[in-house]
């Protein structure tokens, strides 16, 4: 999807993403890195990212922050984290020292939908943006419990679905 969308991707389960990162920027990392995983961040890949599904699992952390901590170790002097993936409660091994000393300023907060909904349905409307490379799962209303089953379970690649009445 991100692909789909312009964007250049690098799958940490395969691919170590702080060497793949200091490779294509000449090793002085990104200006800007996006955590928009959040708490829900996956616990395959690396041996941090397992340890936080552990974790997790056995209620001794609420959030998996492996992609936090990528975002911070890759990110390039005074560059900047943005953080719109929704974290709950807690996380561990942050790696506070490398932000403060890389100088890196940190954002974070949920997106403001309301603030962002008109204006973004104005330009759909107008054509100037085709958000339908996202809908991954048209179905209908009915389908709804089985749709958020397969998404809860990661099955069949859904990543977006878009319901309706009586389809």
């Amino acid at each position: 999807m991100a692909e789909a969308g312009g964007a250049e991707t690098i799958d940490f389960s395969k691919t170590n993403v702080y060497d793949e990162l200091m490779k294509r920027t000449a090793k002085r990392g990104p200006d800007s890195c996006i955590d928009a995983v959040g708490c829900e961040a996956s616990g395959h890949g690396s041996a941090d990212a397992m340890l936080d599904k552990v974790k997790a699992t056995a209620f001794l952390a609420t959030d998996r922050v492996h992609v936090l901590r990528e975002a911070i170790m890759c990110c390039r002097k005074a560059g900047t984290v943005s953080v719109p993936g929704v974290y709950v409660g807690l996380g561990d091994k942050i790696p506070l020292g490398a932000a403060m000393n890389k100088g890196l300023t940190i954002k974070s907060g949920q997106t403001h939908v309301q603030a962002y909904t008109k204006p973004l349905l104005k330009r759909i409307e107008a054509g100037e943006i085709d958000p339908s490379f996202v809908v991954t799962h048209p179905a209908s209303l009915e389908d709804a419990p089985s749709m958020y089953k397969k998404f809860r379970d990661k099955e069949d690649g859904v990543i977006k679905v878009v319901l309706r009445p009586g389809r």
